[in-house]
């Protein structure tokens, strides 16, 4: 009997060690993301002048990953949708300062924290934002996974008087979250020329 608690002992230690190298060495993990602060709808102000009044969707928020090892994002696009209509903004970019064209974003379990720029692709539709209920959709393309994952799911209101402000192309609408009310607040912000 006296000879089973050392063993007992050890066979406890093993399990816990296993436990910890799993979790902390072999579990690939996810990533998540945090509430966004802020999103943006309007017309792309870059300094391209390709690109300028190309629709943007544009937001701020915390990826982070849900594994010691963290998780590499290959790329991350938004898909907006109204009634019948969908666009997906599939030219991401971030940064803070600097801007990067997405092509891999390491992320580990502390998280990265970054403007995300989404335009929307130069083609014949012209796409604009105009007045109705959006449904807004960030998916994130995770290395070795063979689907992109919905990463963050928000309805967004846009009045007739918000998407009269936007056919300017000198107007952007952004939402604010409002922590209290826990829902985001829209004002229209007019670029100078």
């Amino acid at each position: 009997m006296a000879d089973s608690l050392p063993v007992a002992v050890s066979i406890l230690a093993l399990a816990i060690s296993a436990t910890t190298a799993w979790l902390t060495l072999f579990r690939r993990g996810t990533v998540r993301m945090s509430q966004p602060s802020v999103i943006y709808f309007g017309p792309d102000g870059s300094r391209d002048a390709l690109m300028e009044g190309v629709p943007k969707v544009f937001l701020r928020t915390l990826l982070f990953a849900t594994s010691k090892r963290g998780r590499i994002v290959e790329s991350l696009y938004v898909r907006v949708s109204r009634n019948e209509s969908r666009q997906t903004f599939n030219i991401w970019v971030y940064g803070d300062d600097k801007l990067t064209r997405g092509s891999g974003l390491f992320v580990g379990e502390s998280g990265v924290n970054f403007n995300h720029h989404f335009l929307a692709p130069r083609d014949e539709n012209g796409f604009r934002f105009v007045e109705g209920t959006y449904r807004l959709e960030l998916f994130a393309k995770l290395l070795g996974d063979n689907t992109s994952k919905l990463m963050f799911v928000q309805s967004l209101d846009v009045t007739k008087a918000l998407a009269d402000a936007l056919a300017s192309h000198r107007s952007g609408l952004y939402f604010d979250w409002g922590q209290e009310t826990s829902r985001y607040m829209p004002h229209i912000d007019v670029r100078a020329q």
